[in-house]
């Protein structure tokens, strides 16, 4: 019954996460906070690839009902170990929305934003190799959209940490599904004595 409320408090956890990551990605669609650069289509290729709407939004949505309706399930299976099977996929497919979400947002991070220079609209630091993140005098060569440098890093920076943080609580719940399922039979199936 542990493993249950540990998985429980897994789900709690993963919503607020998953939330976090959906606020971040919808908010890299409005740099400087104006609805033109999308209708115009003037923004980063790599949020179109909706890494934390749907890998570590939506998607994590899945485990964290799956973690959170454990005990019904344990109830209905008959067993914890069934249901801690069902968590087990629940946590692959978590662990594959976090990376999904971590992975798109490494490259769009490296990448950097797309913005207005003075050779028009660019990603001028598409073959930098990320090293723009240290040099903040680069930063001014995007004119448009204001301070859209530091938009897309504070929020590509989190949703890389918010992916991290989902993929740890997945695969704990990965760890502890499959110790519960497999050898929690096996042990109950043991019998002991106190007989010298």
């Amino acid at each position: 019954m542990c493993s249950l409320g540990f998985a429980r408090s897994l789900g709690f956890a993963l919503i607020p996460l998953a939330t976090c990551c959906i606020v971040a990605n919808v908010l890299l669609f409005f740099p400087d906070g104006k609805v033109n650069f999308v209708t115009e289509e003037h923004v980063t290729t790599y949020v179109w690839y909706f890494m934390g709407i749907g890998g570590g939004g939506l998607v994590m949505l899945i485990p964290a009902c799956v973690f959170l309706g454990m005990g019904k399930c344990a109830d209905s299976c008959g067993t914890d170990s069934c249901a801690m099977c069902g968590s087990v996929f629940a946590a692959l497919l978590g662990l594959a929305g976090s990376a999904y979400c971590f992975l798109i947002s490494a490259v769009a991070l490296l990448k950097g934003p797309y913005c207005f220079t003075l050779l028009g609209w660019m990603s001028p630091f598409e073959n930098d190799g990320g090293r723009y993140l240290f040099a903040r005098e680069k930063w001014s060569y995007c004119i448009q959209p204001a301070h859209i440098v530091e938009w897309n890093v504070t929020l590509l920076s989190i949703l890389l940490g918010l992916s991290t943080l989902e993929f740890l609580l997945c695969f704990l719940q990965l760890i502890s599904g499959l110790v519960n399922a497999v050898c929690r039979p096996c042990c109950y199936k043991q019998e002991y004595s106190l007989n010298a």
